[in-house]
């Protein structure tokens, strides 16, 4: 063979090689140690939902204010609140977040007219409803 060739195919196979094995060199500790893209996630809003067991009452009758809690630790206690003029009262009736999210009070009201009611974990309230006592 002459001289020429086997430097010519000797320098082909040589950049196959390199060229091969440096992709590969440079494609395999890139993926093993290149750190897992981390993600920043925000906190869950924190939310209350309500629902009066009753549209309408007699004064300081018992009914229910229920819902749901999302994003809000179990055992966290849920006030209800009222509003009396332009401002939000909380009242005594308070119960704690279950397990699987859910709260169920019990409340009776004697100001009569339309109740405007909300419920309440430190600044997370629920949509207001309203209960008419007679």
């Amino acid at each position: 063979m002459n001289r020429a060739f086997r430097m010519t195919a000797v320098g082909v196979i040589a950049v196959s090689l390199i060229a091969g094995g440096s992709a590969a060199a440079f494609a395999a500790p890139a993926q093993l140690h290149s750190p897992t893209p981390v993600v920043a996630t925000a906190p869950a809003t924190a939310s209350l939902t309500a629902k009066a067991g009753a549209s309408s009452v007699h004064a300081w009758e018992e009914f229910r204010i229920s819902g749901t809690a999302h994003g809000i630790k179990a055992g966290t206690k849920v006030t209800v609140q009222q509003k009396q003029g332009t401002k939000w009262v909380s009242l005594p009736a308070q119960t704690p977040v279950n397990a699987t999210g859910s709260y169920s009070v019990r409340v009776k009201l004697g100001i009569k007219g339309v109740n405007q009611l909300r419920t309440a974990v430190n600044s997370t309230v629920s949509p207001v409803v309203s209960v008419t006592v007679r």
